[in-house]
């Protein structure tokens, strides 16, 4: 386990000229583990791309863990924002509806560089913060689904906590597939887990 303090960014910007560094250097490493792998995404490539010293990126981030760390947690903002965006919003009528815009919304949380999710889901730091965000941000999924199912008319499933674990583990499954080096065509994985997920929660329970 690595130590948390190495895993820390040092400096946190506190005017606009600090804060646009800061986001220059996320976004110059972004760039360089999709395009050289994070082996090679050394943080000398990072301040080249960025476009400052090394000396000037040390002062933000201990070591490039640090850094990829950071990325992480701005892709799991990204899904907070959306999950949030879904509770204070109208939710369609209709069940189908219900999941495309679900599923809608992980597959385009999942596709501004694949090759940098890959390297994100392989090489990020199992951090005790970041595992202890990542458990209460499905804890928060897997309820707000849980209530949505339980009033949904259309919903037979008996087992609704099961249920809205596994609606919610698609995430898990969208991740993997565009991840992978031969990825699907996102609309045609949208339609499929639509339809998958919907088939499930509407199928009548079996007979005793």
């Amino acid at each position: 386990m690595p130590d948390p303090q190495s895993l820390r960014a040092r400096k946190q910007p506190r005017q606009a000229r600090a804060e646009l560094t800061r986001q220059r250097i996320l976004a110059a490493a972004a760039h360089v583990f999709a395009e050289h792998g994070y082996a090679a995404g050394t943080t000398n490539r990072i301040a080249e791309q960025a476009r400052i010293s090394i000396g000037s990126l040390y002062q933000y981030y201990p070591n490039k863990d640090a850094i990829l760390l950071e990325l992480v947690a701005r892709h799991l903002d990204a899904g907070a924002v959306s999950l949030k965006a879904r509770q204070n919003g109208d939710q369609p009528e209709s069940l189908e509806a219900i999941m495309r815009a679900f599923v809608r919304a992980v597959i385009d949380n999942h596709l501004d560089d694949p090759r940098l999710l890959q390297v994100m889901a392989e090489q990020t730091p199992r951090a005790p913060e970041l595992i202890e965000r990542i458990t209460r941000s499905e804890q928060d999924q897997v309820d707000f689904t849980r209530d949505l199912l339980a009033r949904h008319p259309e919903v037979h499933v008996t087992d609704i906590d099961t249920a809205a674990r596994l609606v919610v583990s698609t995430e898990q499954l969208v991740h993997q597939l565009v991840a992978a080096p031969r990825a699907l065509d996102a609309r045609r994985l949208e339609d499929e887990l639509v339809a998958m997920l919907t088939r499930y929660l509407t199928a009548a329970p079996a007979p005793d």
